[in-house]
């Protein structure tokens, strides 16, 4: 960690030799000059066949091929979206866009026509880039009719048609792209509402996906497994550009499975991989339920939500290390703070790590003055890894970018003497109960030592008498799911009377983005539908 000892919430950035502006076309053509014949993708399907390979010679002839053709049929600045799950095509189109000059449009792709007709307009895209079908959703169709009533799409293009892709190659010229261009619109996830378009820079993407990896300590020698979705920037930013950068090799199955991601690991040797917490949690409970030992890992990562201790510990005991904390927004490129790979284990368990290189981190009062030390206040950050703003939507970006340069996070957390940023909830989400504020990490953490419980989310319900009360939503690790009284009991011994849940609700499933976070607005506006039962069911239920 830095040794630093602060006065007030604010650390300043620390800078380092490795800061340098470069585009992420750069950063494959770099990697391709020194190792040419290094083994850059391997790629399966749902079944862990290997499908194809990639060295990273072949990965960049691929890329300026079809970038090539994707200037043969559009202008520097078009916006291009590509709506595909994680396959060769989606990487191939990341660094062919970026070396066109052509901005890409990450989609979902479990999105549905009303939500696809919205990313088109709002981002106003010219081009959509598909599979006929993933997982059920028929893509294909969708894609077709929806482009076929805006009348700014021009081109809608199978990616696994590679002639049709790749067409008008031989004519196409690249330009000049300059690495404050807008490389990618990244629709947030829509935590809070409806998502709106961040504009993403090449020099913010490549420098922070360099941070991360220095903060992590992946090199060359890593076999990544890549789980995260590329249409998120977790996966096409620290993932992809991270991976390309450091120089490793990548197997990328199409969708994330715990048996299949296990048994990837233990087939292909992997040595780092990242996943938001439900994705770990699921393969721990893979791994435990086969009995097996998988001895390769050397560096697991987790953010996009709360991380729980247990989780933390339940990681170094079965998969043979930590989980390094990151904690991040689509806004900031992603990441904004990090564990250490040697951090105590309080550390990893209880703070979010400190702000990687190069960009300033604070906790800021309403009032925009610093908060003391241990101070909770809003989680901002200042810096190269801040995009240019949201598309065609200026009262948002004022909102979110002060005039001091700060990108107001909306959640809300507190700093150490030391720097260590501790996240205790949203601004939105803090419950208000009888004027007292409470903040639902605290509860979150407190109810995940549980046994019985694998993931919670703790949200506000409007209360005639307090204003809000809290509710706990629970998915469990066991058959038996405990009493309410219980889960009082268990709470109380905890934290203080009013931060124990009124309301105890049991889920199989949650509401979640597109990048794994559980969409609580969602969990609060279905109970007040009367669409979640109320209560938790008699101790012997079983389900």
């Amino acid at each position: 960690m830095y040794d630093v000892t602060l006065e007030t919430s604010f650390f300043p950035a620390v800078k380092t030799a490795h800061y340098r502006k470069i585009t992420i076309g750069d950063v494959l053509r770099e990697r391709a000059g020194v190792e040419p014949d290094k083994l850059a993708y391997k790629v399966v399907d749902e079944g862990g066949a290997v499908t194809g390979t990639w060295t990273y010679g072949e990965l960049l002839a691929d890329c300026e091929r079809l970038a090539r053709a994707l200037a043969s049929r559009h202008k520097k600045g078009a916006r291009i979206a590509v709506w595909a799950p994680n396959i060769i095509e989606w990487v191939l189109l990341e660094f062919a866009s970026a070396m066109a000059g052509v901005t890409l449009v990450t989609v979902n792709p479990s999105y549905q026509p009303r939500e696809l007709d919205y990313v088109l307009r709002q981002s106003e895209a010219e081009a959509v880039y598909f599979v006929e079908s993933f997982r059920g959703n028929p893509m294909g169709d969708i894609a077709r009719s929806v482009a076929a009533e805006i009348d700014t799409v021009h081109h809608v293009i199978d990616v696994r048609d590679h002639d049709v892709l790749f067409a008008g190659h031989e004519r196409g010229t690249l330009p000049e792209v300059d690495p404050m261009d807008v490389a990618q619109i990244q629709y947030t996830s829509g935590t809070t509402g409806f998502p709106k378009g961040a504009l993403l820079h090449h020099h913010g993407i490549v420098q922070n996906a360099e941070d991360g990896n220095r903060r992590t300590g992946v090199t060359g020698e890593d076999i990544l497994l890549l789980l995260m979705p590329l249409f998120h920037t977790a996966g096409c930013g620290m993932m992809v550009v991270g991976g390309v950068s450091a120089g490793v090799t990548v197997v990328m199955p199409p969708m994330f499975d715990p048996g299949l991601t296990v048994d990837l690991i233990a087939r292909e040797g992997v040595t780092y991989f990242m996943g938001v917490p439900s994705m770990i949690t699921l393969g721990i409970e893979t791994v435990k339920a086969r009995d097996i030992t998988l001895d390769s890992i050397r560096g697991v990562a987790s953010g996009g939500s709360m991380v729980a201790p247990e989780l933390v510990r339940a990681a170094e005991k079965y998969l043979g290390c930590p989980i390094q904390i990151v904690y991040g927004q689509t806004e900031s490129s992603p990441v904004i703070t990090y564990t250490w790979r040697d951090d105590h284990i309080d550390d990893m368990t209880q703070t979010a790590g400190q702000p990687i290189d190069n960009v300033d981190v604070a906790i800021l009062r309403s009032d925009g003055s610093f908060a003391d030390i241990g101070e909770i206040g809003e989680i901002c950050t200042r810096g190269y890894h801040v995009m240019h703003g949201y598309n065609d939507n200026p009262e948002a970006t004022a909102a979110a970018i002060d005039a001091e340069g700060w990108l107001h996070t909306g959640d809300l957390g507190s700093m150490d003497a030391r720097g260590y940023v501790r996240i205790t909830g949203r601004l939105k989400e803090m419950i208000i109960r009888g004027g007292e504020n409470l903040f639902p990490a605290e509860i979150e953490n407190a109810m995940l030592e549980h046994p019985a419980i694998a993931e919670c989310a703790v949200v506000g319900i409007p209360d005639r008498k307090w204003g809000e009360v809290v509710a706990c939503f629970m998915r469990p690790t066991i058959r038996y799911r405990p009493s309410e009284s219980a889960l009082k009991k268990f709470v109380r011994a905890r934290l203080s009377p009013q931060k124990t849940p009124v309301h105890w609700i049991w889920v199989h499933e949650w509401p979640l983005t597109g990048s794994g976070k559980i969409q609580k607005f969602k969990l609060r506006e279905m109970f007040q539908a009367g669409e979640l039962p109320e209560g938790g069911p008699k101790p012997d239920h079983l389900f």
